[in-house]
């Protein structure tokens, strides 16, 4: 019995090393959406876009409406190149057998991206330039977590996949909390030209020209190749995942055959058109928060950081939690209530500006608008967490164990397949209602929908439906 005891204790750590590794990754790539996508370049991208549309002689209005709007476009570009190309490297990968070649490659987009933000200067020079620097990033970023979350069904049983997607994912968001209390204490300044803490910006940065933030993109680029690091050293290919041949062909026939089953899945079709809205939704937010603070509260960049250094923190507790409640329950009734608390939270958004609160006025300078949008953004980060949490849960209950990262193409497809109409949408009603905080209103329709589709979906996901067939 020793050695067997003894054998089955090597095992573990070997498991315990893998789950630790496949973690890293939620750890390495959380500040391009804490700092990049949401909380500092976004809201610097919104700033300079507006004053470069101002000095063109828009009115105020008018410029922050258009900065908002070209955020939005980029985003859709972005969004509908990963959403009709995702399913099909996803087929040609589990048709090859591997997957860590795929991470590389996107490893290297990801890391040339977000080195690129650092050339947006304040007067809007490399305006555009940023803005395709951003997707390259965001592409990177996007495509390597569709091999990566399909590695996730080798890690453990249903239950314990709700558990380490949990966990995972408020790793990462103790990644972005520590990402940002940096890049806010050490390098991005406010208007005075310090950091959170009264210093100069670091390495001398020259804070008149927003060294300092601008900073935050080659910063990224370093967090993740150090923390990649223990990804690549304990993270292998199973073994035997290796197939005689794959051509695009047949991936496109994989494909083909995968999309023609769905259609018969019920349960998987309702999910993954659910999630396709709801996670569009979700998306806008996390796009479109600081921008938000940003244009319509005035906020500094210094602001916007505490305040997601507030929503990261609740992101990580409350997905921590999310991830045991997957375990106990599973992860329907999770989505579920995390989709009713962010339609209350766009709710009170959209009804609130620096001069009133659903219509109530508002003293002028009143700071209640301020504190309202930090515990919006509480409940956002804690609530976006579970919900994404528990979704790649949710998708492992329907994945063929045979094609998981095909599997995870057509998620990523469902969460980008309408990634312009988020953004679009928003876009859109910005520049017919000329306010970017009626623009923020379309995604409480979309949460809707997701939430109505979820009725759908079985709690045990296909597994469930071919024991009782």
């Amino acid at each position: 019995m020793r050695p067997i005891n003894k054998r089955q204790g090597t095992v573990q750590v070997s498991l315990q090393k893998r789950v630790w590794g496949w973690m890293a990754f939620d750890w390495a790539t959380q500040p391009f959406y804490t700092l990049l996508l949401t909380f500092i370049f976004g809201p610097y991208f919104a700033a300079v876009a507006a004053q470069y549309f101002l000095e063109t002689g828009l009115p105020e209005v008018q410029a922050d409406a258009n900065a908002q709007s070209l955020w939005s476009l980029g985003q859709t570009l972005i969004g509908l190149a990963i959403a009709f190309t995702a399913p099909i490297l996803g087929a040609f990968a589990d048709s090859s057998g591997r997957r860590m070649p795929w991470i590389i490659a996107f490893s290297v987009l990801y890391v040339g991206g977000t080195c690129g933000i650092w050339f947006l200067m304040p007067d809007g020079l490399f305006l555009w330039g940023a803005l395709i620097s951003f997707g390259i990033a965001m592409i990177g970023a996007e495509y390597a977590l569709i091999f990566v979350n399909a590695i996730l069904p080798s890690l453990g049983d249903d239950k314990e996949v709700g558990r380490i997607s949990g966990s995972g994912a408020a790793f990462g968001y103790w990644g972005g909390v520590v990402s940002l209390f940096a890049m806010l204490l050490f390098f991005a300044e406010n208007e005075t030209g310090k950091t959170l803490i009264g210093l100069d910006p670091m390495f001398g940065l020259d804070a008149a020209e927003r060294q300092g933030t601008r900073f935050v993109g080659p910063f990224t680029s370093l967090w993740y190749l150090v923390f990649m690091i223990p990804f690549f050293m304990w993270v292998r290919e199973a073994p035997g995942n290796k197939a005689a041949s794959a051509s695009i062909s047949a991936a496109f026939r994989d494909l083909g055959t995968t999309l023609k089953s769905v259609v018969r899945r019920r349960s998987l079709a309702a999910f993954l058109a659910s999630s396709m809205f709801y996670r569009d939704a979700l998306n806008a937010l996390y796009g479109f928060g600081g921008v938000y603070a940003t244009l319509v509260l005035n906020w500094s960049i210094i602001q916007i950081g505490v305040f997601g250094i507030v929503g990261a923190v609740t992101a990580a507790i409350v997905t921590f939690i999310g991830g045991r409640a997957d375990r106990a329950f599973g992860p329907k009734p999770v989505i579920a209530f995390m989709i009713c608390v962010l339609i209350a939270v766009c709710t009170v958004i959209v009804s609130m500006s620096r001069e009133q609160i659903f219509g109530v006025p508002l003293p002028v300078g009143s700071a209640l608008p301020d504190i309202v949008f930090y515990i919006c953004g509480a409940a956002i980060g804690g609530a976006g967490g579970a919900l994404y949490s528990a979704s790649r849960s949710m998708m492992v209950r329907h994945a063929n164990p045979a094609r998981p990262t095909e599997a995870f193409g057509l998620f990523a497809l469902s969460g980008k397949a309408t990634s312009f109409l988020a953004p679009a949408l928003i876009g859109m009603v910005t520049y017919a209602t000329g306010s970017a905080r009626l623009g923020i209103s379309p995604v409480i329709v979309l949460f809707v929908i997701g939430l109505i589709l979820l009725r759908w979906v079985h709690p045990k996901g296909d597994k469930a439906e071919w024991f009782e067939s």
